[in-house]
């Protein structure tokens, strides 16, 4: 008994959501969809970046430690200056007063062209030397704070991309809850017209044993029966399928939702707001803007570049020995500025220039182009809705005809492939609405999207 317990209190755990409303599949999606937290990494780099642009305006300071060993006598007299260390004899000074001792020692003439061996071969000397070095930019004609803003609009262009990429799945999900709710419908519909296939059928049954039906009048019956089950079966496995990808949208298992009209609702458009709120022209804008910093970074190529830097340290044959007493300091700045480098800067400049006019184009074609596309879904959705009616209406009126005919083969006037003829036009009816019903939808969710409405329904 307890093993029954433990797994009834665990099975919801593993269940799949049941009953699912549409506001909260798409409140869902941000934080279970993969592909959005994808993108959602791809911004925090894009802010990492950012950051690390700006990090330049701030200089660079390293610590540096050092150890060597040598017996370069050139090494070897550098380490002793920079220890603070060397003496006259290092140049050979004794070796000289010896040799031009008063005891016969060589002329002056003779020792001065003599190679001092202190000097020359020196005994092998240990270096070790830290380092503090800062170097900072001062002036770099606008080009760190240009880098500075195209990361920043870079990051911004990160987030409108996520924002276009959760219209997307928006759109998805909201296709997926009407798609599941028009094949429910359809499943519907399927099943009330088998139950009139086997209520003629078994009035032909009944006309047949009175001997006013013939065999083959049966035969087509159950014909239709069948395909009409087939269709049936088929749809199933169609809701399935979008069960499965609505599960995939939001990594979670999904086993039912809570239906929705099978029409949606006609969002309103304000032709005012359009450009300030689709995504694509937004983007258009922000490229403007960077190409527009770009062109000043390669203005910035014709001004110089001043940089200051710092050095601190100390230098000994052992550690850190005596630091204070034997560092020392160097300070500078540098002024840089190229004269002439063949044309290129030049080049680069008049190239970001006819970029910048070409983006600019581009944003005046993403405008007419999203507001001719706005228009277009418009009609579009209104010749859907002229023919969903017009279909409903049919679809009223088939019904009442294969009633008719129904009667009519039951009083001896009509033949079962006339009634049958009706009942398939009926069906051929009724996947034509479902069918203008699905477009009509999938338009109306693809001009939320550019729309940018969001979740709103």
């Amino acid at each position: 008994m307890k093993k029954y317990l433990i797994f009834f209190l665990a099975w919801p755990l593993f269940a799949g959501l049941n009953n699912l409303d549409i506001d909260k599949a798409i409140s869902m999606l941000e934080n279970n969809n993969l592909e959005l937290k994808i993108s959602h990494f791809n911004e925090q780099m894009k802010a990492y970046e950012a950051t690390a642009a700006k990090g330049h305006n701030y200089g660079t300071l390293d610590v540096t430690v050092t150890g060597m060993r040598s017996n370069d006598a050139g090494n070897v007299f550098g380490f002793k200056l920079q220890s603070r260390e060397a003496t006259f004899g290092d140049f050979g000074a004794r070796e000289f007063m010896d040799a031009t001792g008063q005891n016969g020692g060589v002329p002056p003439e003779s020792a001065y062209t003599t190679p001092p061996q202190a000097l020359n071969y020196p005994d092998a000397r240990n270096h070790y030397q830290t380092k503090i070095s800062y170097m900072l930019p001062l002036y770099t004609g606008g080009k760190l704070s240009e880098y500075g803003r195209i990361t920043e609009a870079l990051q911004r262009m990160s987030q409108w991309d996520t924002q276009k990429l959760m219209n997307e799945k928006i759109f998805q999900t909201k296709k997926a809850f009407y798609d599941i709710s028009l094949v429910d419908n359809y499943i519907l519909n399927l099943s009330k017209i088998i139950q009139n296939i086997r209520h003629l059928e078994s009035i032909v049954k009944g006309m047949g044993e009175e001997g006013y039906a013939r065999d083959i009048d049966l035969l087509e019956v159950q014909a239709r029966r069948a395909e009409a089950e087939s269709m049936h079966n088929q749809a199933k496995l169609n809701r399935d399928l979008a069960y499965q990808f609505l599960s995939f949208l939001l990594n979670e298992e999904v086993t039912s939702i809570k239906k929705v009209n099978d029409m949606a609702p006609m969002p309103s458009v304000d032709r005012s707001e359009v450009e300030n709120n689709n995504i694509d022209i937004q983007k258009a804008l922000l490229g403007l803007q960077i190409t527009e910093m770009a062109m000043k970074v390669e203005e910035a190529n014709y001004l110089p570049t001043i940089g200051a830097f710092g050095e601190y340290g100390s230098a000994d044959n052992s550690l850190w020995n005596e630091f204070e007493e034997k560092d020392s300091y160097t300070v500078g700045i540098q002024l840089k500025w190229n004269i002439f480098n063949g044309g290129i800067d030049s080049a680069n400049l008049e190239k970001a220039k006819v970029n910048y006019l070409k983006v600019q184009n581009e944003v005046s074609l993403a405008k007419s182009g999203i507001s001719l596309k706005v228009k277009k879904l418009e009609t579009e959705i209104l010749s859907k809705n002229a023919d969903v009616k017009s279909y409903e209406k049919q679809l009223r009126f088939a019904k009442k005809v294969y009633e008719n005919y129904r009667s009519r083969y039951k009083e001896g006037i009509a033949s079962i492939s006339d009634v049958l003829m009706k009942q398939s036009k009926e069906l051929e009816i009724l996947l034509k609405l479902l069918t203008f019903k699905n477009e009509r939808n999938t338009k109306i969710f693809e001009l939320n999207s550019i729309l940018n409405t969001g979740g709103k329904v």
